[in-house]
């Protein structure tokens, strides 16, 4: 809903500007948070998430190009794969403590109770009282750590701005000229398809390594190997991808990386015990650097804009919502296993994003502002 009205707005006031109220929007939806909190309105803490989740997602579009930009094209994968380091250390971070958390005794023990078990528990006023209270200084400490994220921007502003490249189309920009880009459009579905993947073999782990077949690992256990092995190889990837993106072309690791990915996930698919939880595991790693290298190599072979071109990566972030239920409809008709078929053939195609662009672009016959994009002329021609 917010990915391409961010890039018009980005368009319009500039990347500081644009960053600038993105923070403001973010900080502002955790006093909201916090204000909200306190009247226990459940509608009015659904619209403080939206109000967050908007500023978070007009950030990363006028983020994500400003950081690719500011250096040599070179190295734009690196810098941005490096950025990317501090997310995955965010979700390290989170998932180990909210696991411990959502996944201990006393918690998992009240789920097993009947509905009214859990109404009862968590309406005595003195707990209440004690959830609100840490909420809202929760909600309170992160938004004075995004104002002053603000006023850090705010004070380099003018550094900042002359920094940033020159964008790379002349005249009237237009949000929707991304759709005409074939290479903007094919960037989006791969980013939405390894987001998607991502998430999915997430969001099934902590059961998948809890089953008696695979590590047989209490709840709680598996929580720990999610947010410690999974998402901390994503953090470990982002390091080592780092470096390795100094010496290798960002396809050829990104051709690599989705690969080993796909290969780890039929593994999954048709073994049990240690080498199936393991491998699962491991996917982790290889995830660490799709991201930015699909968003970095899409900015460099789309022709129109960047800002529009980081609004459609961005919208097509939400589309990789699909797998995850692709992915539960499986593990529910056959099982966990099986379900790891689907994160395969989302590899597979990023892999072949990778390989079609290794390939140079000819900008003299580009007519990229000119054709429109189907799915189908993509997979079929993507050099074009």
């Amino acid at each position: 809903i917010v990915s391409l009205p961010a890039a018009a707005l980005l368009n319009r006031i500039g990347t500081v500007n644009a960053i600038l109220l993105a923070l403001a929007t973010m900080a502002l939806s955790c006093f909201m948070m916090q204000s909200i909190g306190q009247y226990q309105s459940y509608s009015g803490i659904l619209a403080a998430l939206f109000v967050m989740a908007a500023g978070i997602t007009a950030l990363q579009v006028a983020a994500n190009p400003l950081i690719a930009t500011l250096g040599p094209a070179k190295t734009s994968h690196f810098r941005l794969t490096f950025a990317q380091t501090f997310n995955s250390l965010g979700v390290v971070i989170g998932v180990h403590f909210g696991s411990k958390i959502m996944l201990s005794k006393e918690i998992t023990s009240i789920e097993k109770n009947p509905l009214t078990g859990v109404v009862e528990h968590i309406t005595d006023p003195t707990q209440k009282l004690d959830a609100l209270s840490a909420v809202s200084h929760s909600f309170a400490l992160i938004g004075i750590l995004i104002l002053g994220l603000l006023l850090l921007v705010f004070l380099t502003r003018s550094t900042i701005a002359a920094s940033i490249a020159p964008n790379n189309t002349h005249g009237r920009i237009r949000v929707l000229d991304a759709l005409k880009s074939k290479w903007a459009v094919f960037g989006a579905i791969a980013i939405g398809l390894y987001v998607g993947a991502e998430v999915s073999i997430g969001s099934i782990m902590i059961k998948f390594l809890n089953q008696s077949s695979i590590l047989n690992l209490p709840l709680e256990k598996s929580g720990e190997y999610l947010g410690n092995l999974y998402w901390g190889g994503a953090l470990l990837g982002r390091f080592i991808g780092s470096f390795l993106l100094t010496k290798v072309r960002a396809t050829n690791l990104l051709a690599f990386a989705a690969t080993c990915a796909a290969i780890l996930c039929l593994i999954v698919a048709f073994s049990q015990g240690p080498l199936a939880g393991f491998s699962a595991l491991a996917v982790g790693v290889f995830n660490s650097i799709m991201f930015p290298t699909i968003f970095t190599i899409t900015l460099e072979k789309s022709r129109v804009a960047q800002s529009s071109t980081s609004g459609l990566l961005c919208l097509a972030i939400s589309g990789g919502a699909i797998l995850p239920y692709l992915v539960g409809t499986i593990a529910d008709k056959a099982d966990l296993n099986l379900a790891f078929l689907v994160p395969l053939v989302a590899y597979l195609i990023i892999a072949f994003f990778a390989v079609q662009a290794r390939t140079p672009y000819n900008y003299a016959h580009s007519t990229e502002h000119t054709n429109s994009a189907s799915v189908s002329q993509i997979l079929q021609n993507p050099r074009r």
